[in-house]
């Protein structure tokens, strides 16, 4: 089967690497000409995961419209702040049978847009051809072929059954599922609270803090979800609690590095200075808080980080205003 992937980042990369390794024929687009040679060439990501060898099936484009023409199946892993303007690009290359599958975690910060519905708005394509990746997945761990497993979800099942035949293999497992909305907010919210993490262990703090923080993350993430449309029991599985885990804890999430500096006084542009790919839940904080105030959710721990990112409290302080909230039961959502 020929597949496009759409950004060549860590992610992506590791996305094109896995599919070319389970025998398909992938194209990768990159906008960085260096990252398209050396993948064709040296069969390495010069920018991404330089240090590790990529299937030689591989090939790579910077040319928009020849990925797009190259498959019906198309990968999106180009940030979420970015991809309108990617998408707006495609309006002319998009085939009657073509299904867009996003591994892009984030919401859009201007007008709080899901991919599905960027997807929809600038290509007019229906939630029955777009299907949603998310799950705890290092970009690094699955070019090494470290076990791994995700979901994969779409309105119409039958569209998720077939890709999870596609995708999965010795490498990745794959699960299928209905709840679009769920899988996407859960992949994006949960970034939120991995930069939470981050301070928390940027600030010295012990395992009791961080237990307690993924616990109550978790379920605020859940309780925003829900309000949206999605199912509670998608946040207790791998593109939940199963992403939350391995971004709050994994010594390779960016959101939580981005967090562990902002704890150890560094300042926010420094840290996105230094940078070379998108921590994508700096955008997302502000984003998640307007969302859930447009419907009036709670979202404390999210609060906090996004007051953080705008320089608006201190790590301190945040921590402090947390543990003094009004005291209440805890309870369902």
């Amino acid at each position: 089967m020929n597949i496009s992937v759409f950004g060549s980042g860590s992610w992506g990369t590791a996305l094109a690497h896995h599919m070319a390794r389970h025998g398909h024929e992938v194209l990768a687009w990159a906008r960085e000409e260096e990252v398209v040679r050396e993948i064709n060439e040296r069969h390495h990501n010069a920018l991404f995961l330089s240090d590790l060898e990529l299937d030689p099936g591989l090939r790579a484009s910077a040319d928009l419209e020849e990925v797009a023409a190259h498959s019906d199946i198309w990968i999106w892993v180009v940030p979420v702040q970015f991809s309108r303007k990617v998408l707006e690009g495609l309006t002319g290359s998009l085939r009657q049978n073509v299904v867009i599958v996003s591994a892009s975690k984030g919401i859009e910060t201007h007008t709080l847009r899901r991919m599905d519905e960027l997807a929809w708005e600038v290509l007019n394509l229906p939630p029955s051809r777009f299907c949603a990746l998310s799950g705890p997945t290092f970009a690094r761990e699955v070019v090494l072929g470290f076990p791994s497993a995700a979901v994969l979800a779409c309105p119409e099942i039958s569209v998720a059954v077939r890709l999870q035949r596609e995708f999965s293999d010795g490498y990745l497992r794959c699960y299928a599922g209905r709840d679009l909305v769920g899988v996407e907010l859960a992949g994006a919210l949960k970034n939120v609270i991995a930069i939470a993490a981050g301070i928390v262990d940027g600030l010295g703090l012990g395992a009791n803090t961080q237990a307690a923080l993924m616990t109550r993350g978790l379920h605020e993430i859940t309780r925003l979800g829900v309000a949206l449309g999605a199912e509670a029991d998608t946040f207790r599985g791998l593109a939940g609690m199963g992403d939350l885990v391995l971004t709050c804890t994994g010594a390779l999430s960016r959101n939580r590095s981005v967090g562990k500096r902002l704890g150890e006084g560094e300042s926010l542009q420094a840290i996105l200075g230094s940078m070379r790919e998108v921590a994508e839940g700096v955008r997302t904080a502000p984003a998640a808080t307007r969302l859930a105030s447009g419907i009036g959710v709670e979202l404390p721990i999210s609060d906090a980080v996004a007051r953080i990112l705008a320089g608006k409290a201190s790590p301190g302080e945040a921590l402090e205003q947390l543990m003094r909230r009004e005291l209440r039961e805890e309870s369902e959502l």
